[in-house]
């Protein structure tokens, strides 16, 4: 039966992914209460649905009662395309790259309005950075994300400006005509870059990655510190990485192409 007393227009599916959802970067580790409370939803129905997820591997419980993420959605979760296949492809390029330049490797993709970090490479000579695989960060405050708004269709950038720019720092773009002029600029030079609009100290640059049909799938930068990053130095080892990327796609479809045919 779906829903309950308190939402009784959430079906049970809706419900077990709102328990999931209450787990994030900054709340990884829950109690039941702290879950009931998150996914907004009565404790006696978070006490049934965590039991069955827990019972699936979805979730598990630790010692001291507390409930994370299972194996179970991590097995799940390496079945996605991007993983299995973009992330694979692209993750030799990337080590060569992070080993050439000892700066912070990032290959990411466009979720709706959020770029979304599918693989980051680190060295400790690296800066720090937010990023974290598997982490989303805003597309107008990050090189990649540039990158993969300068090539989404024209209504996805109005949809996100309409939404407002949030600042991240005092030298983030927040005006959207400014904005709309930077990404003209991404598209005509072939790279993005972002100055310290993300955060304070860093430089990012990234470039796009193409697939046989000519789509920017995703996107590859470089973050480094803003003291001693040359963007021209930056971008020079993204170009061939991004397509040496490109060229493993296209021998991907193809052979995936004359599997299917067979």
């Amino acid at each position: 039966m779906a829903g309950n007393s308190r939402d009784p227009g959430r079906s049970v599916t809706a419900r077990a992914l709102s328990v999931l959802t209450a787990f994030d970067v900054d709340h990884t580790r829950l109690t039941l209460t702290g879950i009931a409370r998150r996914a907004g939803i009565p404790l006696a129905t978070a006490h049934r649905l965590v039991g069955e997820l827990e019972m699936w591997g979805a979730l598990q419980r630790d010692a001291d009662g507390r409930y994370s993420i299972g194996l179970r959605l991590w097995e799940i979760g390496l079945l996605c395309p991007v993983n299995s296949g973009l992330r694979e492809i692209a993750l030799p390029y990337m080590q060569e790259l992070c080993q050439h330049t000892h700066d912070n490797v990032h290959l990411a993709v466009r979720d709706g309005m959020e770029a979304v970090y599918v693989e980051k490479l680190t060295t400790p000579r690296a800066v720090p950075i937010v990023s974290r695989t598997g982490g989303r960060l805003p597309l107008h405050s990050t090189g990649v994300g540039k990158v993969l708004l300068a090539h989404a269709p024209a209504a996805v950038m109005h949809q996100y400006c309409e939404r407002g720019l949030s600042r991240q720092t005092p030298y983030t773009i927040t005006e959207p005509g400014r904005l709309g002029r930077e990404l003209q600029g991404v598209r005509a030079r072939g790279y993005a870059s972002a100055n310290e609009e993300m955060t304070l100290g860093n430089c990012s640059v990234a470039v796009p990655v193409h697939d046989g049909s000519g789509a920017v799938v995703a996107a590859l930068g470089v973050v480094a510190h803003s003291v001693r990053a040359e963007v021209s130095r930056l971008v020079k080892p993204l170009l061939p990485a991004a397509e040496a990327i490109r060229g493993r796609l296209v021998e991907h479809e193809r052979v995936g192409y004359d599997v299917l045919s067979r």
